[in-house]
């Protein structure tokens, strides 16, 4: 046989056979289903989402007031007036306010209720209940419920008061610079720790029991079986719940839009009601989207921030590749 038909014979063996019909049917409809599914999902994303976001950055480089066509281009200046408004500065260190007591006296606060129902308690599902409803109901429901009991004179706030002999509160909750804030975050408290309340009472019961038992045995106290092995394996929970809620306190605005619209001259205002005042009041749309554009960056400096740094050992085992490989 020559080297020529060798080779020949060789390329022939080595050639792979080409993909047959079918089975580049079936790869193009699965591409097809994944479409399906994937593009109406993409083209809400886009229209509910991405679009507006543009449409605040654009806006926000025009003197606009909502009404015709944005003709006054004026670059930065919205954001540099932004940050020269000591009522948006004030904004700001409010929302760290709130950022601060949410972290430090709520979510503690939730975490020991949910430790105190994660035991043997007579009664415990009726408690988790009652804890947890306030969370159903919704912000203007919850804030006009809480206007009421902060009426000055006839609340049932000011007669708390009176009976505790406090009377230097009366009328004072929501219409004094020096308690607005305070009264709110009672407010937000009785909101919103029903639902970190859950969520540390779903993470303590994910715990395996014989874990602590083996503790106990081996003579760990109460308070040591809580310090080194309940709040280390809680702790993907309690970084979940940080985090949602210091975005619930950056973007807080119908609780305290309701209860107090931002006042007394601007002592309980927020970013969020901010941007509604002079979007929708004021008619300073442009401004309005600056202070938008710089309320999301913060979120999303944030948001990413602490997926990077927080939140990357509780995502690392959550991707994999496909079909394990």
């Amino acid at each position: 046989m020559s080297t020529l038909t060798k080779e020949r014979t060789v390329e022939s063996v080595a050639a792979p056979p080409p993909p047959p019909a079918r089975s580049r049917l079936s790869r193009w409809g699965a591409w097809a289903s994944v479409a399906w599914f994937l593009v109406p999902a993409l083209l809400l994303f886009l229209v509910f989402v991405l679009a507006p976001i543009v449409v605040a950055v654009w806006t926000g480089f025009f003197k606009w007031g909502g009404i015709g066509p944005m003709a006054d281009f004026v670059g930065f200046a919205n954001y540099t007036k932004l940050f020269d408004d000591q009522v948006f500065i004030g904004d700001l260190w409010r929302g760290l306010y709130l950022i601060l007591m949410s972290v430090l006296v709520q979510l503690p606060f939730a975490l020991f209720t949910a430790v105190l129902l994660n035991q043997k308690l007579r009664g415990r599902a009726v408690y988790r209940m009652l804890f947890f409803a306030p969370y159903i109901l919704s912000e203007v429901v919850t804030a006009v419920l809480f206007t009421m009991i902060f009426l000055p004179g006839a609340g049932m706030a000011d007669h708390l008061a009176g009976f505790l002999g406090l009377e230097g509160l009366q009328g004072k909750w929501l219409a004094d610079p020096s308690t607005v804030m305070p009264t709110l975050f009672v407010v937000m408290i009785w909101k919103y720790f029903g639902f970190h309340m859950m969520l540390f009472l779903a993470g303590l019961q994910s715990i395996p029991s014989e874990i602590l038992e083996a503790a106990s045995i081996d003579g760990a106290g109460a308070w040591q079986r809580f310090r080194y092995i309940t709040l280390p394996l809680l702790g993907p929970t309690i970084r979940i719940s940080v985090f949602l809620s210091i975005i619930g306190s950056i973007q807080l605005f119908d609780l305290v839009w309701v209860m107090t619209a931002g006042g007394p001259n601007h002592s309980s205002e927020t970013m969020a009601i901010a941007m509604f005042q002079f979007g929708f009041k004021r008619y300073q749309v442009g401004y309005a989207s600056a202070i938008s554009v710089v309320l999301f960056m913060i979120s999303l400096v944030f948001s990413l921030f602490y997926q990077r740094y927080v939140l990357r050992r509780d995502l690392s085992g959550a991707v994999t590749s496909g079909g394990g490989r």
